[in-house]
């Protein structure tokens, strides 16, 4: 495994607070239970909307993580040291008859939120999944595809593969860059409008219909000015 070469510009931060550090850190002896809370530092930051969550699924579908515990034996393990030391609150959830395990971090605001989902006063809707890692042969990332079929990265474009990497399959990714490269529109406009048409109407139910909405517009009267911002 290569060694990051130290830490680069423009990079984004997640805040701890200074409690954590001075109370907590200290007293925390156990690797899977202070990797494990610092991830969930890290995954709940990043989140958006109310209330901020993890759920069990989607921690065993998080590659970093664990690569880094090893198996969902030491998650679990660590998630309950977590839960115990009071770092996190635990919520247990019947789903249509079946157990979701969902996390916070212990704050006041989260404290709250737990007590009004067990009163019914918040209603969390459908919760995010992940199908449980499994280490397999390493495959390019979002970046690494972009670099290799776009061109240079710049920081919003960077922003704009976080989202997306959060919000598709691996598997997905690739293949739709696969598919601009073959159809020769190597841009991420084009790609990210392949991957919003596969989540809406199917994964692979792009590539007809995608190039006829293109050519609704670039046959049009103001087709030049389109096609140069489509390409």
């Amino acid at each position: 495994m290569n060694s990051p070469a130290g830490f680069g510009p423009r990079m984004r931060f997640t805040p701890l607070p200074n409690i954590f550090f001075s109370q907590l850190l200290p007293k925390i002896d156990d690797l899977a239970e202070l990797k494990t809370t610092l991830h969930i530092f890290w995954r709940v930051y990043h989140k958006r909307g109310y209330p901020k969550f993890v759920t069990l699924g989607e921690l065993l579908g998080d590659k970093p993580l664990m690569m880094g515990i090893g198996d969902g034996q030491a998650l679990r393990h660590g998630l309950e040291c977590a839960v115990g030391r009071g770092n996190l609150l635990h919520l247990v959830l019947d789903r249509e008859g079946k157990r979701e395990d969902i996390y916070f971090l212990n704050t006041e605001e989260d404290r709250k939120a737990v007590a009004k989902i067990k009163s019914g006063e918040i209603s969390l809707g459908a919760l995010p999944r992940k199908e449980p890692y499994v280490e397999a042969e390493e495959q390019p990332n979002i970046f690494t595809l972009y670099e290799d079929n776009i061109g240079m990265l710049t920081p919003m474009i960077a922003e704009e593969l976080k989202e997306a990497e959060r919000l598709y399959p691996a598997s997905w990714i690739e293949n739709a860059f696969k598919e601009a490269v073959t159809r020769n529109k190597r841009s991420w406009r084009y790609i990210s409008r392949i991957l919003e048409r596969w989540a809406s109407e199917g994964y692979g139910e792009s590539g007809r219909d995608l190039k006829a909405g293109e050519d609704k517009y670039i046959k049009g009267r103001y087709g030049h000015l389109v096609k140069r911002r489509i390409d």
